[in-house]
């Protein structure tokens, strides 16, 4: 029987793409050819649950506070044994939790799910038990649509299922990036940026062309503050100035000045 440990535990975010089918036989203890593309595809794509099903009656992500919150990522892997929770997980808009899912073919068999223990309220908590009850199973994964729009269905042995929508990833231009408490900062379409270095606001030009983002002399603020909060406000300003390199992989947004000066934001 599957063993399920509620237990505090805070899960992050990362996820996967493509359309899959098991096919043939294969020797006992090795794994479909599928396997890897499957791996490959949960690994780099966030996902949003939509929906689950149980017993022919669908229950949708309730609220636009649950949908603004709700990210589910996978990180496949064998379980470490004694461990519960794991890399694998997210939150459906309420608790977090986690889970070891290791792909077999084109079964996901999680295992070991931790979850925190927050009351949820009204619909949100109706919907994570459901989430939850399907989820922590053995489950066949079927992939469908385009790259941008596909969508993931986990169906379990006792015919729950769960859909999940892949997660479109944060406008570079337009979206407020976190560089760390207090520090930010929001590209606009207009070639300039504005944002704060964790203490000074400042404000620019900033021109986005060919993965590369070149930062005019930034006007700020003038106020004193602590004295590591001034040093980490004059490291950030020597990275946002000039011709940068940036790489954006979904929600971070790697901005790199020179070899061992960068500094990675996450969306907000």
């Amino acid at each position: 029987m599957k063993r399920t440990t509620y237990a505090k535990y805070a899960a992050a975010a990362l996820v996967g793409t493509t359309v899959l089918t098991a096919c043939g036989t294969e020797p006992a203890g090795t794994r479909t050819k599928v396997a890897p593309v499957l791996e490959d595809t949960l690994a780099h794509t966030p996902w949003v649950p939509k929906k689950v099903t149980v017993d022919g009656k669908d229950y949708a992500l309730p609220t636009e506070g649950a949908r603004r919150k709700a990210h589910i990522t996978f990180k496949p892997g064998t379980a470490e044994p004694g461990v519960d929770g794991g890399r694998s997980g997210g939150t459906v808009g309420c608790n977090s939790f986690g889970a070891d899912v290791d792909i077999q073919g084109d079964t996901l068999k999680v295992s070991d799910l931790a979850q925190t223990l927050m009351g949820c309220p009204g619909a949100v908590g109706e919907f994570e038990e459901k989430f939850v009850a399907v989820f922590d199973n053995d489950l066949k994964a079927r992939l469908e649509g385009p790259p941008g729009a596909r969508t993931l269905t986990l169906t379990s042995p006792r015919d729950g299922t769960i859909t999940l929508g892949e997660q479109k990833p944060p406008a570079l231009k337009g979206t407020r990036w976190s560089l760390g408490e207090n520090a930010h900062l929001t590209l606009t379409k207009n070639n300039t940026v504005t944002g704060s270095l964790g203490c000074n606001t400042f404000r620019g030009k900033a021109t986005v062309k060919d993965g590369t983002i070149e930062f005019g002399r930034l006007a700020t603020t003038r106020m004193m503050c602590a004295g590591p909060v001034m040093k980490t406000e004059r490291e950030l300003a020597g990275i946002l100035s000039g011709k940068v390199s940036y790489q954006q992989e979904h929600d971070s947004l790697k901005i790199t000045k020179a070899p061992g000066k960068s500094v990675t934001a996450r969306a907000e």
